[in-house]
């Protein structure tokens, strides 16, 4: 890997990342495309690092709104806590699960399998980005039938919706931010919130997705103990990750003026059409 993959996949991920189109799957085909990988180590730490610029982006964009939303009194930040709290315990219940079965059931117990190792097999990335289409493409339907305006969240929309994250974490393809937003705009919650509530989700995600992968990565390389080697593995991530916040600041602009103009069913389309993409040519 070099400084033009760095950037490519920076560039992928930063634009695709909060775009409702499944940014892993974006970055999995590049990687494959660019004859890397993307079940190592270095590769899904990248992956990670990537995603951390993208939560900053989030956090500089959102921030504004977060104040006015979640910090304008002790009861609203009361009850959006309480509300982001549920639906990522239920992300953890739901993924955590998810593991297991595919560990035990699928994977007949191996005790050195791993996630990751599903991350390239592109008959699920491309199933997966199916799912998300049609989710999407559901939810815009729903939508349209229902109020112009919506609702806040609610406490059942977000445990649904944190259960439908958890859904997408083993899952290249099952975009985490298009499923989310889709489920909680097909149960009445208005676009802003749902978008708002979504990208919240992935703040609080992404901590724990960058210690387990970090993790991944010292013990795949034993260099616990060198602080050298841990820096020349992550400066590629660090890297990506400032070209990703910028990317990413672009993708949600313009995230969000296709929600606003009633485009949302148009990223079910592209996720239908990109499926067929990675069936073919992955």
């Amino acid at each position: 890997m070099n400084l033009l993959h760095i950037f490519i996949l920076a560039l992928v991920q930063g634009l695709a990342e909060l775009l409702p189109v499944s940014s892993s799957a974006h970055v999995v085909m590049a990687e494959k495309w660019l004859g890397l990988d993307p079940t190592a180590p270095e590769m899904t730490m990248l992956l990670v690092m990537l995603h951390t610029g993208t939560m900053f982006a989030v956090i500089v964009y959102f921030w504004r709104h977060w104040q006015e939303a979640y910090f304008s009194s002790p009861e609203a930040f009361k009850r959006n806590a309480w509300q982001l709290l549920l639906a990522t315990a239920a992300t953890g219940v739901v993924g955590l699960t998810l593991l297991e079965i595919i560990k035990h059931v699928f994977m007949a117990g191996a005790p050195s399998f791993e996630i990751e190792q599903l991350f390239g097999n592109r008959i699920i990335i491309a199933s997966a980005l199916a799912a998300a289409g049609i989710l999407i493409l559901v939810s815009s339907g729903l939508q349209r039938r229902a109020t112009q305006h919506g609702q806040p969240m609610t406490t059942r929309a977000a445990l649904w919706t944190g259960a439908v994250q958890g859904l997408c974490l083993p899952f290249r393809g099952f975009s985490r931010s298009g499923a989310t937003i889709s489920t909680s705009m097909a149960l009445g919650v208005s676009r802003p919130v749902a978008e708002a509530f979504s990208f919240a989700l992935a703040v609080i995600l992404t901590p724990a997705v960058i210690v387990k992968e970090g993790y991944r990565l010292v013990h795949a390389h034993a260099l616990s103990s060198s602080a050298a080697g841990l820096s020349h593995l992550l400066m590629p991530g660090l890297v990506g990750m400032v070209l990703s916040f910028l990317a990413g600041l672009l993708a949600l602009r313009w995230l969000s003026g296709w929600l606003e103009h009633g485009r949302w069913h148009l990223f079910g389309l592209y996720c239908l059409a990109f499926s067929g993409v990675v069936w073919v040519a992955g």
